[in-house]
């Protein structure tokens, strides 16, 4: 069984963060976590479940757990619970018993609108619930404002983790450099990227038909799209990559742009230049505007007005997502106002906080200027994870 240092800071976090909320009591209900798991789940536990299982926290500060016989000295081992219970033919008894000497007024749960990070608990398992608690006087509440902020406070140990992730990233992106050859198609790409990351024994931070994803000239798809054979790396044009890696169970998440640059050119064309210099201006923008007590949109603002101010039209997504356990981490969103991210882009930034900072812009016969970068919010400001690109990767055709 892996350690479960993060699983013993996280749940400190979250017995100070129902003090902060006023909230008397976490529940995280769940069971086969093989096949359907709550994203809040790994958070404060280091094994997936089988049977019906209560993890339960009070801002009081008692952690107990409620799982079935054959997982009782798992929990027991991660030495992060008070009180271990088990059971046999039916969870309820021992459910009922733990929350009868409780007495909590409201019963936190980890479902959401709004963050999927905090949107775990399934409807057949919320229905078992209500079935349970038939009678009982507890309110039970949306426990997304406890997950926001426990899955948004990074502690040191995760931003450890993310750190190395980011590093192992850059130095993929480094023989992405010394590698990229005209000729090669996106697909080859993405498998050169591949290999490396199976040398370095990491994994792709997202699915692998797409991490990462290539984007070769003019005529590539932009989005979440496979890398294909179709478009291949030329002279004049443009080479865009999207990529991140799991490492220690934690992620990165970068895009990098190269130009290759054909024989006798000495220079950067000036469209290609100015939206270089115009997708860098708007990522500071945006991290000259995060820093704690922001709501997140306000930082989706400030890029969203600089790259309109610099002639281009405005990106149709959120300038920054959380990231940790997951690449779209949950929590707060450096996002628009826009009815698809209900109430996540006004979550308040908080130090400890992890996010992207990406946007582009497409330029017509040469390709996607993208650019994306991983930061740290501190009490003062951003520390930027990753080393910023500031300028073109420039390869000689």
């Amino acid at each position: 069984m892996p350690e479960a240092t993060i699983q013993r800071e996280k749940l400190a976090q979250a017995i100070q963060i129902l003090r902060e909320q006023d909230v008397d009591c976490w529940l995280t209900f769940v069971r086969e976590t093989g096949h359907n798991a709550d994203p809040a789940l790994r958070l404060i536990s280091n094994s997936d479940v089988t049977w019906h299982t209560a993890l339960i926290v009070t801002q009081k500060g008692e952690r107990i757990a409620i799982v079935g016989r054959y997982e009782v000295e798992n929990f027991k081992r991660m030495g992060c619970w008070d009180e271990v219970i088990g059971y046999d033919q039916s969870i309820q008894p021992a459910l009922l018993s733990v929350l009868d000497r409780l007495a909590p007024r409201q019963i936190a749960l980890n479902y959401s609108e709004s963050d999927t990070a905090a949107d775990g608990l399934s409807h057949g398992m919320f229905l078992t619930l209500q079935r349970y608690l038939q009678g009982k006087p507890y309110a039970l509440i949306s426990a997304e404002r406890v997950l926001s902020r426990l899955r948004g406070r990074k502690t040191a140990t995760e931003i450890a983790r993310i750190r190395a992730a980011v590093r192992l990233t850059e130095q993929i992106v480094d023989a992405v450099t010394a590698a990229l050859k005209v000729g090669m198609t996106e697909r080859q790409v993405a498998d050169f990227i591949h290999a490396e990351m199976r040398r370095h024994g990491v994994s792709p931070s997202w699915d692998a038909g797409h991490c990462p994803t290539v984007t070769c000239g003019a005529e590539s798809p932009v989005g979440h799209v496979s890398p294909s054979d179709q478009h291949a790396v030329k002279a004049g044009e443009l080479v865009r990559i999207d990529l991140g890696v799991v490492l220690d169970e934690y992620v990165s998440d970068l895009q990098r742009v190269w130009y290759i640059q054909p024989q006798g050119e000495t220079t950067i064309p000036e469209p290609v230049r100015h939206a270089f210099d115009s997708v860098r201006a708007a990522i500071e923008a945006a991290a000259a505007a995060l820093k704690p007590g922001v709501q997140g949109w306000t930082v989706d603002e400030a890029a969203r007005r600089a790259i309109v101010e610099r002639g281009y039209p405005e990106y149709q997504h959120a300038v920054g997502h959380g990231i940790g356990r997951t690449v779209h981490d949950g929590a707060t969103l450096l996002g628009p106002r826009w009815e698809r991210y209900g109430n996540t882009p006004y979550g308040v930034v908080e130090a400890g906080n992890c996010f992207t900072l990406e946007l582009g812009v497409h330029v017509p016969g040469y390709g996607l200027v993208s650019l994306e970068e991983d930061v740290l919010v501190t009490e003062s400001g951003v520390e930027w994870l990753s080393t910023p690109q500031t300028d073109l990767i420039v390869v000689k055709a």
